[in-house]
């Protein structure tokens, strides 16, 4: 079982509401990945230490509290640079303790999740991006081990062994992702001449994207009341009642804070169904306090991936567990952004949803 110890680098005027936020997010992960969290801490900073991150009398606290609690696992909640990395770990070797940054941990959780040989192609693909300037930190250690004044050292040869191994290891990976590209791209032709219409589902993860893709389309794909419980794209048939068409409506691999740019152009395959589609179903989660910052996250990375100017309804799921007053305030602070409140899970609001979809796409 992982037992870790999260921490975090705030800025010294940070409210302590929007610090525990933060924690509470990668609380949310770790526990995705199936482990417990025995401590959550921050540290105020200005700037990352150069050296440590978090600083290196954090660091000393840090080597007492998991000897104490028996902690296996240190989570920063931040992108930690290579020395960084190395630094941490040396200080937390003898406990033998593991030092993750916050894409490690997503990237764990990908990993564990993914279902088919694209995602987990994609995965690793990120997994290489993210590894390889840690060499350096690698490279480090194994200069230690050989060489001295006037002498290279076998841990440069092994740096340079690695970063090739790296190179070569990408290169595969990508030449794999293009056959399946290739592919969508042959779907997508077809459907362009038999004239139907696309609409992709985005939004935060967890906000229901792969239950209102059930909902709509009929299909039974996995669902869960978790982070990233869906990677792969899903894609299924919607029946327009008005004009007795059909539509292709996908899901997409949820959105979070602070997603990597590597992790966005890992799944750049798998995106692709949203980049390209006729329309966009913008879904957030209601019923969740954080729903405004969640909104702003995902038009941020909309606009990252190029399709802000795509037609898009914000639909906001789980209605069946929001009050009259909840609902009603959060209507008065979107009064100029055009929205509509559905329930994936019992079907509400479901035939308001495809109405203005089939109106979208006519």
């Amino acid at each position: 079982m992982l037992k870790a110890i999260l921490i975090d680098l705030i800025h010294p005027r940070m409210l302590r509401d929007h610090a525990l936020e933060r924690l509470g997010e990668v609380e949310e992960l770790v526990n995705t990945y199936g482990g417990i969290v025995v401590v959550k801490t921050w540290q105020k900073r200005f700037a990352p230490h150069p050296k440590t991150y978090i600083g290196t009398g954090k660091v000393r606290a840090l080597c007492d509290e998991t000897r104490t609690l028996g902690a296996n696992l240190v989570i920063i909640n931040g992108e930690l640079k290579p020395r960084q990395t190395f630094e941490i770990g040396e200080a937390l070797r003898k406990q033998k303790v593991e030092v993750w940054d916050r894409i490690d941990l997503i990237l764990k959780i990908f990993a564990k999740h993914a279902r088919t040989t694209e995602a987990r192609l994609e995965i690793e693909l990120a997994s290489v991006r993210h590894m390889g300037p840690r060499i350096f930190g690698m490279g480090m250690e194994l200069s230690r081990q050989a060489g001295g004044i006037g002498t290279v050292g076998i841990g440069e040869t092994n740096i340079e062994r690695m970063k090739r191994h790296l190179r070569e290891k990408e290169r595969s990976i990508k030449q794999k992702l293009e056959k399946y590209e290739r592919g969508r791209g042959l779907q997508r032709a077809a459907r362009r001449r038999a004239n139907l219409k696309t609409v992709a589902i985005v939004g935060y993860t967890n906000a229901g994207k792969t239950t209102l893709l059930n909902a709509l389309t009929g299909r039974r794909e996995y669902a869960a009341e978790k982070l990233f419980a869906t990677l792969d794209t899903r894609v299924g048939q919607l029946y327009l009642p008005g004009s007795g068409k059909l539509a292709l409506v996908s899901d997409t691999i949820g959105f979070i804070k602070r997603l990597p740019p590597e992790l966005l152009n890992a799944f750049a395959s798998t995106l692709s169904e949203a980049v390209d589609a006729d329309a966009l179903i913008h879904l957030a989660d209601g019923s969740d306090p954080h729903v405004f910052g969640h909104l702003h996250v995902v038009e941020e990375i909309l606009q990252r991936l190029g399709v802000a100017g795509t037609p898009r309804l914000l639909v906001l799921n789980k209605a069946d567990r929001v009050d009259a007053a909840r609902r009603a305030s959060v209507d008065e602070q979107l009064a100029e952004i055009p929205h509509i409140w559905v329930s994936a899970e019992t079907k509400q609001g479901l035939e308001a949803l495809v109405d203005h979809v089939e109106r979208e796409l006519a």
